[in-house]
């Protein structure tokens, strides 16, 4: 099941990172088109119109990072077998069902793995040796 533990971490950062390079193409078209728009016609229209296209942009932005800020953290805390990974992993997976296709299967991989009694006991160790700060 350890396999499977760090399988579903780097899917987490994969699809974490996706979405945050998703935010950046949105903002960038619409900043682009904005700049377009600012550039080529000069109405009052436009004065208007500009703000609002690039305000668009950094929201979507701004909402995809950070629904896939925790994921990606998340991610990274399962590769390292960190036990408060596995309680948000759970949270996200509950929240990926409605992300269909790709976030529902996530979700319903992330229940398989993190629900199994194996998968617990991994989390329940204490880090090895090379984890351990030193004092």
């Amino acid at each position: 099941m350890a396999q499977h533990v760090k399988v579903l971490g780097v899917l987490h950062i994969i699809y974490g990172s996706l979405l945050v390079m998703v935010g950046l193409v949105v903002f960038l078209i619409l900043g682009g088109i904005a700049g377009l728009v600012g550039a080529t016609d000069h109405s009052p229209d436009s004065a208007v119109a500009i703000p609002i296209l690039g305000g668009i942009g950094g929201l979507v932005f701004v909402i995809l990072l950070a629904i896939s800020l925790p994921g990606i953290v998340a991610g990274i805390g399962l590769v390292q077998f960190r036990p408060w990974a596995r309680i948000l992993t759970l949270i996200l997976s509950a929240l990926e069902l409605f992300s269909i296709p790709i976030g529902t299967a996530l979700g319903i991989y992330g229940f398989w793995v993190l629900l199994k009694p194996e998968t617990e006991q991994l989390f329940n160790q204490p880090p090895p040796l090379s984890m351990t700060p030193r004092v």
